[in-house]
């Protein structure tokens, strides 16, 4: 086997920065002198980073173990302690050097197996050296070889390429934050919260590539007042990747039919094809059933369905209704709607100056006339996300129903509606990169024989007489009429698109972007964000002095920037901290650090005009 020399692993790791960048020219040459043309002054520095880990730890392993490796001219010897990039806690999955030096230790160990018991001298390289032992059970690294040639080291390292790309990224997010001067991680977002959900949509079958991802999505590569498209109305909608386009054309283009009543091919094909997209939900959200997957347009209707069955039939006279500060309107006023109607009354949960729910107050509200508890599991407007599975154990105590509102988070972090316990939970397809016009109601399947029709018409009866109709079993009861078959696909291809990334995976992503944005904002002066909660999904509110929130959208939009402006349909929990309106930037899968940059530049020339 061929001595494996810190060029070559310079080499390699600098290949490795390049295709995570989105790089589309490969490097043909693995001479150390060839990164000088082939990178801009950013991607150089990084490499240096790269080339200075490396040495540093060629002299750890030469001290440990009497590595045989020589030292190459041209590699940067510079201590690790001298590096501009300041080394965060050994603790933080996001470190730098961590995730620099993962890349060397791990290439090193791939190559020369002999380094399997190494130990270095530094808590960050027992860290790699952990790492590396987690990518031999994985990737079974520990039986391959390299190559002398360099085209068969090229060829060779496709595995290990996928194997050590995340380290990688998590080593660009790094440099992003040390930039700001920052040596350890705070909180900044909802780092508890995904980690206490248990759902199956954490595993990936892709490596998370940011850049990879944004060629998913066609509307991203556009210019808007002559400047690249940054899109950062995500709370608002999500932008929809090729393959949810091609499956919803797809379907018009060969399978177009009315589903369930035919005896033709089409009919078949798209009613296997909707039900297919109605296991892929009900997989989705951890539901028990596909029986417990109603279609709906989006989350408004399923909110109004689920108060015109269960209100309907089940609230009298002064009966309860608890909602917090922190609702959509969706979620206020079909309620206000059935009290109207059935004489029960609203009563709100109240929230800190932080913006989080106050749980001492919310539990003083629950009681015996409380029939139902209708919450939203993240804020559009504060981006607060609510202890859902604690409150839904709450009300279950006193024989309330919980409704959970999961339009702002089911894009966000994995969710499962048998861990949180809820009776309904409702979602939009257009907030998970699905088309508008499609979303979800889970029912849990107690309830399903106990909530009466809501619209009448086909598809939902069994048989009809003047006389009497009896209606077809759940879900069907429930979907009177024509549905949405296209959009439903679509819904399917999203959640096929989002297995592929992980949902871990994106929760990640997303709160590095928060967790950036936030300390980037954080120091313009004249910007006020509004609601500091501890556990949040990636949305910040804002205000600038002397500024009216609709002009800031406007001249962000004519820096290409598009992000909401207004009351974002949640007016009662703007007020609560004193304010009508706000700017809301919201990120999502596809979302940059450089596009943060962009903003907060953006931001800055709008105070300073």
């Amino acid at each position: 086997m061929a001595d494996i020399t810190p060029a070559l692993v310079a080499a390699v790791a600098s290949k490795l920065y390049n295709e995570s960048a989105g790089c589309r020219t490969a490097q043909d040459s693995f001479e150390t002198t060839s990164r000088n043309n082939a990178v801009d002054a950013r991607s150089k520095q990084t490499v240096d980073r790269v080339s200075s880990v490396t040495a540093a730890t060629h002299r750890t392993t030469d001290q440990v173990h009497q590595s045989s490796i020589p030292s190459t001219a041209g590699i940067s010897t510079r201590p690790i302690e001298q590096m501009d990039l300041q080394p965060p806690s050994v603790k933080s999955p996001a470190s730098g050097v961590m995730g620099l030096e993962r890349i060397n230790q791990a290439f090193l160990k791939a190559a020369n197996p002999s380094m399997a018991n190494a130990k270095t001298s530094t808590p960050e390289g027992e860290a790699s050296r952990q790492l590396i032992s987690g990518l031999e059970s994985k990737s079974n690294l520990n039986q391959q070889r390299l190559p002398a040639s360099v085209a068969q080291v090229d060829g060779g390292l496709q595995r290990f390429v996928r194997d050590v790309r995340g380290a990688h990224s998590q080593a660009n997010q790094s440099i992003k934050f040390a930039k700001l001067g920052r040596t350890q991680e705070k909180n900044f977002g909802y780092e508890n919260a995904f980690h206490n959900i248990t759902s199956q949509q954490g595993t990936a079958s892709r490596p998370y590539d940011v850049n990879a991802i944004r060629r998913d999505f066609p509307i991203l590569h556009q210019q808007v007042n002559g400047r690249q498209l940054v899109w950062f109305d995500n709370a608002a909608t999500t932008q929809k990747p090729q393959s949810v386009i091609d499956a919803v054309y797809n379907y018009y283009a060969r399978d177009n039919s009315n589903i369930h009543r035919a005896a033709h091919s089409l009919a078949a094909r798209s009613t296997d094809a909707f039900e297919a997209a109605r296991r892929k939900v009900q997989q989705f959200i951890g539901a028990g059933s596909t029986n417990e997957i109603v279609w709906v347009r989006g989350t408004t209707e399923g909110i109004n369905f689920v108060a015109q069955t269960f209100g309907r039939k089940f609230l009298l006279p002064n009966d309860e209704i608890l909602l917090s500060t922190l609702e959509h309107h969706a979620n206020i006023v079909p309620w206000q709607l059935i009290a109207r109607e059935t004489g029960a009354k609203l009563r709100v949960i109240p929230v800190n100056d932080a913006g989080e729910i106050i749980m001492s107050e919310y539990q003083a509200l629950l009681g015996p006339r409380t029939k139902i508890v209708a919450i939203t599991q993240a804020s559009n407007s504060l981006g607060t996300i609510l202890p859902v599975a604690e409150m839904t154990s709450l009300a279950h105590r006193y024989g309330a129903r919980v409704l959970v509102d999961g339009a702002q988070s089911i894009a966000h972090f994995p969710v499962n509606v048998r861990d949180i316990g809820c009776d309904f939970f409702v979602f939009s397809g257009h907030k998970l990169f699905a088309p508008m016009g499609v979303g979800v109601v889970y029912v849990r399947e107690e309830l399903l024989d106990l909530l009466p029709p809501w619209q009448g018409g086909g598809n939902m009866i069994r048989n009809v007489a003047f006389e009497e109709t009896t209606f077809a079993d759940p879900p069907a009861k429930f979907e009177a009429g024509t549905p949405t078959v296209a959009d439903a696909i679509g819904l399917g291809a999203a959640i096929d698109y989002l297995h592929q990334l992980g949902m871990d995976n994106v929760a990640r992503h997303e709160h590095d972007l928060l967790q950036y944005a936030t300390e980037r904002l954080s120091r313009i002066d004249g910007l006020s964000m509004i609601g500091h909660p501890r556990e949040k999904v990636s949305v910040i509110s804002f205000v600038l002095q002397n500024r009216k929130t609709e002009d800031v959208g406007k001249a962000l939009d004519q820096n290409g920037i598009a992000v909401r402006a207004g009351h974002h349909c949640a007016q009662p929990s703007l007020r609560r901290f004193g304010v009508e309106t706000t700017v809301r930037p919201s990120f999502s899968i596809y979302n940059t650090f450089e596009e943060i940059d962009r903003l907060d530049e953006a931001i800055r020339r709008i105070i300073h005009r």
